[in-house]
């Protein structure tokens, strides 16, 4: 039978376990951020601590707030059903695995550490297989407001850089085709923070951003350039990273900037033409961009040799996977979360959707996360203690404020 030529989300309950987990995994990623101060303060990025807090992170919050954020937004977007909803149920417990995973690389521990890969990339091959079924059976020669080409880059690097981790991380210290560890590392995190998590925000965000602050749409494309130039800027800056090329380096991260630099105009935009008040996504969004932006400054001065890396390492880590690619997600969730419960609420009088969502609680919790960040990235610039205690102390709390602003929704339910 062929599919509709419309879609519609996943369930609440399907969407509400996924938002659960991944506000889990923040928060406790945000705790051991909190213990792992005093080695950032050190300059260490390497410890037990941060590697813990920084896969809790990637593993912990964005696979569940992702899968959830995707199959509420993605079925909508490119006007076909989820064709085999069970299966995301099922990947949710095998997703889990990566709260094995985490721990296992931080205090290297391969028990856990193997098992909980096995239980991720059999989620991972369960959420892909959905993905793609979306974009394959995406209608043609109607409009869509999500790129498919857009959407199978976005798998395609996520599956690169699960893949990759694993090969790293099974090669210990030692080189992996002739390149040395600690660069494999770079390829790693850029592969996964700008193929996986921006490319995506880059694919929906140029409609979901004015959807859910109530603002004009932007106009429809013929192609989709901004997903391809930030793959070509991406992989460019992947190449360099390998192979230690400066020049190559600074080519690519500028290409991946100017495309962000037009989707920041874009947000910008929706933020000029507002007539309602703001709201944690987009604050979130423009925050968000800041953080990337010094992330790039002290990302060129220590390529060019004006910071030690040493020195700028682990202040870069933060600005870039929590401060952009972290709190654009969490920024998300509770907004999707009080969509979903808008959107299946039972027959009968509707509330508005403002009244399920606690706007200023989550502003709250955004005006928080900010001033963690920043105060996190300075302690480790700095090298103070104090201010890197109070830091993540201030994150721990947003992520609480988080929390504590979904379980408002979900007690909001009928």
């Amino acid at each position: 039978m062929e599919s509709r030529a419309v879609g519609g989300p996943i369930s609440l309950g399907v969407l509400a376990s996924y938002v659960a987990l991944a506000l889990g995994g923040w928060l406790a990623a945000s705790v051991a951020l909190l213990v792992a101060a005093h080695d950032l303060a050190h300059r260490d990025p390497t410890a037990a601590g941060a590697v813990l807090a920084a896969h809790l992170v990637a593993l912990g919050l964005l696979p569940f707030a992702v899968t959830g954020a995707s199959f509420h937004l993605l079925p909508v977007m490119l006007r076909n059903d989820v064709r085999h909803p069970r299966r995301l149920q099922l990947a949710l417990p095998l997703l889990a695995g990566g709260f094995l995973v985490a721990p296992g690389i931080a205090f290297d521990t391969p028990a856990i550490l193997w098992p909980g890969a096995a239980l991720v990339s059999a989620g991972l091959l369960l959420v892909l297989s959905e993905l793609l079924g979306l974009v394959r059976r995406a209608p043609r020669g109607r409009t869509l407001v999500a790129s498919r080409t857009g959407v199978a880059l976005v798998g395609l690097h996520v599956t690169a850089a699960l893949v990759l981790g694993a090969l790293v991380f099974s090669h210990g210290n030692r080189p992996f085709a002739r390149v040395v560890h600690d660069r494999w590392l770079l390829v790693h995190l850029h592969l996964a923070v700008f193929g996986w998590l921006t490319l995506l925000i880059v694919t929906v965000g140029r409609t979901l951003a004015p959807m859910l602050a109530l603002a004009p749409t932007a106009p429809p494309r013929r192609l989709p350039g901004s997903e391809l130039a930030l793959t070509v800027g991406l992989w460019t800056l992947l190449a360099a990273l390998a192979t230690g090329s400066t020049a190559a380096a600074l080519a690519g991260g500028s290409v991946i900037l100017l495309t962000l630099a037009l989707f920041a105009r874009l947000i910008a935009g929706v933020a000029r033409t507002r007539r309602i008040e703001l709201e944690a996504p987009l604050v979130h969004l423009l925050t968000g961009v800041l953080f990337l932006l010094q992330a790039a400054g002290l990302g060129t001065a220590m390529l060019v040799g004006l910071v030690s890396t040493r020195t700028g390492f682990a202040a870069y880590v933060i600005l870039l996977l929590l401060g952009w690619a972290a709190g654009v997600t969490v920024g998300h969730l509770g907004k999707l979360l009080a969509l979903s419960l808008w959107v299946w609420w039972p027959p009968g009088p509707r509330p508005k959707q403002a009244t399920l969502y606690p706007r200023r609680l989550w502003l709250a919790e955004a005006a928080s996360f900010a001033v963690g960040i920043e105060l996190l990235a300075a302690g480790t610039l700095a090298a103070s203690r104090e201010v890197t205690v109070i830091g993540a102390a201030v994150l721990t709390g947003a992520a609480l404020l988080a929390g504590t602003a979904a379980g408002v929704t979900w007690g909001r339910r009928w």
